[in-house]
């Protein structure tokens, strides 16, 4: 079977590690990188050996598939003009800005038989892959994700950029509807929100609760999954997985506490000993974007569907849209003004502080 022809489409930052290791992915061979950005093509010159061109369009003839890894807003448009011409895609994350786009996109891939994975990355994470049973039935989520200022991707706010790699996860472990959708965040920095928080509820009964900061001080990427066969906590990072299993008696309610002890208050350790039993998995880092990559061309060679496929990603942009609505319609203090709604909200002076400003003064 001959190498699959691929071009990676955005030279920056993640552009460049996409490049980088399809020289590694079986059945693949980067042959072209493009990008509008005079900067960016100078620098992958430098770094590799095939031919760089300002527009994509002049590589539709000399490819099989292609990596999307653009700003945001320009997916849609690339993303359509390939697919239209037969092209494979791996797009990252979010497939597109607005839900409408990305659904569009998941339909063009299906009419035409052509693979469309979307780059979220955490679900090759070791972690998440670990979790097995925990996420069958997963009730409760919490989840954080937080950054030091990236400096980039900021044509989009932090849901869009960070929360919805959570958003894809929990979406993962139900394909249940999402009934009720509430958040809030604001804008620091950027044009958009660089802190948010959400809370979904899905038809099946799974809460999820997520944060996202693009200006923490201190990185974080965790969840916490509560079901019926378990909890697990994951650590993205590690990667470390921890679980707690139930014993048989808390599972089927028959447990009873003034039954099982005189003392609750010494009973901690009896409780993790007999009921409650705590494991760590060993995990060994990965590269998660070598997996998606290596995933990416298989799914071209055998014809079955990628991990994350369009519709998994336009599902997550669709979400991901609710949740921004949510910030955009949230009111930050009772009869709030126009001005003081959405993640662009001035902040009202209290009339205490402003009371004790003036004696101050």
């Amino acid at each position: 079977m001959s190498r699959l022809r691929v071009a990676v489409i955005g030279a920056g930052h993640l552009g460049r590690i996409h490049a980088k290791l399809l020289g590694s992915v079986d059945g693949a061979e980067l042959v072209a990188i493009s990008d509008p950005v005079d900067s960016a093509r100078d620098n992958a010159s430098t770094l590799f050996d095939v031919p760089v061109v300002a527009d994509y369009r002049e590589l539709v003839d000399k490819i099989d598939a292609a990596v999307i890894a653009a700003p945001t807003d320009a997916h849609a448009e690339i993303a359509t003009d390939l697919l239209k011409a037969g092209k494979h895609l791996l797009v990252e994350k979010p497939l597109a800005t607005t839900a409408a786009d990305a659904n569009k996109l998941a339909m063009l891939a299906d009419s035409r038989r052509l693979t469309l994975q979307v780059g979220h990355v955490e679900r090759f994470n070791p972690a998440f892959t670990a979790l097995g049973d925990v996420g069958v039935d997963a009730k409760y989520v919490e989840a954080v994700r937080a950054s030091r200022f990236p400096g980039r991707c900021l044509d989009v706010g932090v849901v869009m950029d960070l929360m919805i790699h959570d958003i894809d996860l929990v979406c993962a472990m139900t394909n249940a509807a999402l009934n009720n959708v509430s958040a809030s965040g604001l804008a620091v920095v950027s044009d958009h929100e660089d802190i948010a928080e959400a809370r979904l509820e899905f038809e099946c009964g799974l809460v999820a609760n997520l944060k996202a900061s693009r200006v923490s001080p201190t990185p974080a990427r965790g969840m916490q999954v509560f079901g019926s066969n378990g909890f697990a906590e994951i650590d993205f990072s590690g990667p470390a997985l921890h679980m707690v299993r139930p014993s048989d008696m808390l599972v089927q309610r028959s447990f009873e506490l003034d039954q099982a002890t005189d003392n609750p208050l010494a009973y901690a350790d009896e409780l993790f000993n007999d009921h409650l039993q705590i494991s760590s998995t060993e995990l060994e880092p990965r590269n998660a974007i070598l997996d998606e990559l290596h995933d990416f061309v298989i799914s071209i060679q055998s014809g079955m569907s990628p991990t994350v496929n369009g519709t998994a990603g336009a599902r997550a942009v669709t979400i991901a849209e609710r949740i921004v609505q949510a910030i955009a319609d949230r009111a930050w203090y009772a009869g709030a003004t126009p001005s003081e709604i959405g993640a662009m909200a001035n902040v009202r002076t209290r009339i205490d502080a402003a009371s004790r400003q003036r004696r101050a003064a």
